[in-house]
């Protein structure tokens, strides 16, 4: 978390979020049209976006993925669930950038890398949207059956294929211009003593945080998977108190990593 904090007193670390912010929601707003969950949720391709920008930007990644959505939500999807998106999308950047350090060779320099970067896609994809799901669900906009598995789904999809095209077109360039986050904030990447508990409690919480909300969303309430979760029987809240220790887990996992 410190890497997260120091970059706001790196001009270029500012720079690179607030591009990466441009960037991401130019690439959003024009698939808006394209809704799965009316007022929440659309087609996004532009998904790929934060993982690259988290694994070549680091916390600059994070923080304009976070923003970029935000901005995008001014364009038909604002409204209280973008508080949600805001830390859901930062997620997506913030948890591969942890996870697969930084170094001399190139992401995908390997198989081995590859099947690492989709493992964490898998990974990220699976904390947005446990995170987003839960505060759709407690503040009554969109049943956790519909809005988290849906965007789960987007930010697998997406991600997997796109992110190592991009990943393998921008990560040489980026490297070298000088623009990998340990070269602009002249650090060595390293994990914290703690990663290894923070990873398992992340997954712990990925896991056990979309099987509880699916078999609440599924059995107490009886709503269905995807879309046909909005339904009469929709009550607002109830997997969002259900899945809540599961989000601390996530939360606090996030924090050792």
């Amino acid at each position: 978390m410190r890497e997260l904090l120091n970059m706001w007193g790196n001009t270029r670390m500012v720079v690179l979020a607030s591009a990466t912010a441009a960037l991401y929601a130019a690439l959003l707003i024009p698939f808006k049209p394209l809704v799965l969950i009316p007022g929440l949720t659309e087609m996004r391709p532009a998904a790929a976006i934060p993982l690259v920008a988290g694994l070549l930007f680091g916390p600059a990644g994070a923080v304009g993925a976070a923003l970029g959505n935000l901005l995008g939500d001014f364009f038909g999807t604002l409204g209280w669930g973008s508080i949600f998106g805001l830390g859901g999308n930062f997620l997506l950047a913030y948890i591969p950038y942890r996870l697969i350090r930084a170094s001399e060779k190139e992401y995908l320099a390997s198989w081995r890398g590859l099947v690492l970067v989709e493992a964490t896609v898998v990974l990220a994809a699976a904390a947005c949207g446990l995170f987003i799901g839960w505060g759709g669900d407690l503040l009554g906009i969109a049943p956790f059956a519909a809005l988290g598995n849906v965007i789960v789904a987007n930010d697998i999809i997406y991600p997997a294929i796109l992110g190592p095209l991009l990943l393998k077109a921008l990560d040489k360039r980026v490297r070298a211009l000088g623009l990998l986050y340990p070269d602009v904030l002249d650090v060595t990447p390293r994990r914290p003593r703690t990663f290894a508990l923070g990873l398992i409690l992340i997954v712990i919480a990925c896991v056990g945080g979309m099987v509880a909300g699916n078999f609440i969303s599924l059995g107490v309430e009886g709503q269905g998977l995807f879309a046909s979760g909005f339904g009469p029987d929709f009550h607002p809240g109830t997997v969002g108190a259900g899945v809540a220790p599961f989000i601390v887990l996530l939360v606090i996992g996030v924090l050792l990593i």
